[in-house]
């Protein structure tokens, strides 16, 4: 419960900054700015719109690190362009979305695993390999997007390097750091169903998320 309330105190915090900074954007008339924060601003909010319309209840560890990716990512990486001036920003991102991305893609599956109705029963293999691909594909189709916003509207979405202004090194670093954390998530997965030892951080994320939604389960570990 303590740590509950520490992890909706920083989401709040984070939130909070936003609100100051729409409050300063609509001040300055910046209004790309502001519309940009209320969209930062309600992505931070889909775990508590997902719990109203979907009723599935997303454990405090898992809204701290969306909510803490989105603010890095869009509010502080593209915004305030920490991006350029960082130059490992972008990698750590890239990072977290692997591990973020390999666990909704190792949850996605496991749930559909443990459906009565469903009657599938796939290996841990098969779950923890299906959990890297799907970060590595969302992975992708990132990269796919960002191109095609730059060579469309000319952003700079893609950071060109040293040495290498097109930007494909930039790609390329992205995918394998990707690659890198949807990987370590992966292995975690498989422990977790082979051996469900709880010791690790995705063992003990995955049994909060299982027992605080029962129904989306047909057992509970």
């Amino acid at each position: 419960m303590r740590e509950q309330r520490i992890h909706l105190r920083i989401t709040q915090i984070i939130q909070a900054i936003m609100l100051i900074e729409l409050a300063f954007a609509v001040w300055e008339q910046q209004w790309l700015t502001a519309a940009m924060t209320v969209l930062i601003l309600l992505l931070t909010m889909a775990p508590v719109l997902m719990r109203r319309r979907f009723d599935v209840f997303i454990p405090a560890e898992f809204k701290l690190l969306a909510v803490g990716f989105i603010f890095a990512s869009l509010f502080l990486g593209e915004m305030r362009g920490y991006y350029t001036r960082f130059w490992w920003w972008d990698l750590v991102l890239h990072a977290a979305s692997g591990f973020l991305l390999g666990i909704v893609g190792f949850l996605l599956v496991y749930v559909l695993n443990e459906k009565r109705s469903l009657r599938l029963h796939m290996t841990p293999g098969f779950v923890a390999l299906f959990a890297g691909s799907f970060a590595l594909a969302i992975g992708a189709l990132w990269e796919i997007f960002e191109f095609g916003m730059d060579q469309l509207f000319g952003t700079t979405m893609q950071k060109p390097m040293l040495g290498d202004p097109s930007g494909l090194t930039d790609t390329m670093w992205d995918l394998i750091v990707d690659a890198i954390g949807a990987a370590v998530i992966s292995i975690l997965g498989y422990g977790y169903l082979k051996v469900s030892a709880g010791k690790s951080f995705l063992e003990q994320w995955i049994a909060a998320f299982i027992e605080a939604n029962p129904r989306l389960f047909r057992r509970n570990r």
